[in-house]
C-alpha cells in the first residue's frame, strides 16, 4: 500500500491506494471520528481481488488540507474532493463505497454524480431523506442526535474531546461497537490523527456546516446506481427504520442487516463486509455499465 497525495484545487488528500492499474477503481470513505483506517482490512482483499483501491483521508482529517471556513465542508464541497480522487485515477466510473459522514457523502455524489459510479455501497447512514423525515418525526431520534446539537456550540467541543487523551472518543468507540472490534493498534492510530493540529475543529465543522445549510440535491431524491445498504442492528446512533425508509429511494437497491453488528460496522464484521463489496462490484462491473 502506497500513500500519495491527490489535490482538489488547493484542498490536498492524504490517500492510501492498492491494487493493480488496471483494476476497476473502488473508493472508500471514511467517517467521524475515524480515518483511513476504517478500511485497513477491506484494503488488502480489495486489491487482492484485482480492484484498484483508493482511500483518502478526508478533508480536515491525518495530513489532508483543513480549510477554516466552515462553508468548506459542505456536501456539495466534498463530492467534489471525491471527484478529483476519480479524475486521478483516469476512471470514467467507479465503485464508491462510505461509513458514516463517508457514507453521506457517497450518497450525496450518487444524486450528483451518478454517471460516474457503477455501484454505491453504504455502510450504516440513512438516505439523507429518510434520516430528515426520521429526525422530523421521532423525538428519540432526536435524543440519539444529541450530540450533532453540541457539536453547534462555538469552540468549546474542540477543547473538551481532548482531555484524558481523547477518553470521549475512545470511551464511546469502546462502548458502541462489539468487544475486540477495535484493536490497540486501531486506537493508537486514532489518537495519532486527533492530535493532529486543527483536526478536532475541521472534524466538528463537518457538523457545524450540515446544520447551517440544509443541502438539497439538484436531480432530485431518487438513487439511479445500484445500491447496497449494509446494516448493523445494534447502532446506537441511527435506527433501522432509516435504513429502511432508504429503500423507496433506490431504483436497484438491496439492504442487509447484520443484527449481531453495531455503527462500526466495517471493525465488526470485516470479511463480511469484504465479501458483500466484492460481490456488488462484480454484479455491477465498470465494464457493463
Amino acid at each position: 500500500m502506497n500513500t500519495t497525495f491527490i489535490y482538489n484545487g488547493p484542498i490536498g488528500l492524504e490517500t492510501r491506494h492498492d491494487g493493480p492499474d488496471n483494476g476497476e477503481v473502488v473508493i472508500l470513505l471514511h467517517g467521524f471520528p475515524e480515518c483511513w483506517n476504517t478500511w485497513e482490512k477491506q484494503i488488502p482483499l480489495l486489491a487482492e481481488a484485482g480492484y484498484r483501491v483508493f482511500v483518502p483521508n478526508m478533508r480536515g482529517y491525518g495530513q489532508s488540507s483543513k480549510p477554516e471556513d466552515v462553508t468548506e465542508y459542505h456536501a456539495d464541497e466534498l463530492i467534489k474532493d471525491v471527484d478529483a480522487i476519480r479524475r486521478y485515477s483516469g476512471a470514467e466510473k467507479i465503485h464508491l463505497v462510505g461509513h458514516d459522514w463517508g457514507a453521506m457523502v457517497a450518497w450525496w455524489y450518487a444524486l450528483h454524480k451518478p454517471e460516474h459510479l457503477s455501484s454505491l455501497s453504504v455502510l450504516n447512514v440513512p438516505h439523507p431523506n429518510a434520516f430528515l423525515k426520521t429526525l422530523i418525526k421521532s423525538p428519540l431520534q432526536v435524543l440519539k442526535s444529541w450530540y450533532v446539537f453540541y457539536f453547534q456550540l462555538p469552540v468549546l467541543p474542540e477543547l473538551v474531546i481532548p482531555m484524558g487523551n481523547y477518553f470521549i472518543f475512545r470511551n464511546v468507540l469502546a462502548r458502541t461497537s462489539n468487544k475486540g472490534s477495535y484493536s490497540e493498534a486501531d486506537i493508537k492510530e486514532l489518537v495519532r490523527h486527533w492530535r493532529m493540529p486543527g483536526a478536532m475543529k475541521a472534524m466538528v465543522n463537518y457538523y457545524r456546516s450540515a446544520m447551517r445549510s440544509r443541502p438539497q440535491p439538484k436531480f432530485g431524491s431518487q438513487v439511479k446506481t445500484p445500491t447496497q445498504i449494509l446494516w448493523g442492528e445494534n447502532d446506537l446512533a441511527l435506527t433501522l427504520d432509516m435504513a429502511k425508509g432508504s429503500m423507496k429511494y433506490l431504483e436497484n437497491g438491496t439492504l442487509t442487516i447484520y443484527p449481531d453488528a453495531t455503527h462500526w460496522l466495517a471493525h465488526d464484521k470485516p470479511e463480511e463486509v469484504s465479501e458483500k463489496l466484492v460481490a456488488h462490484f462484480k454484479a455491477f462491473p465498470v465494464t457493463a455499465s
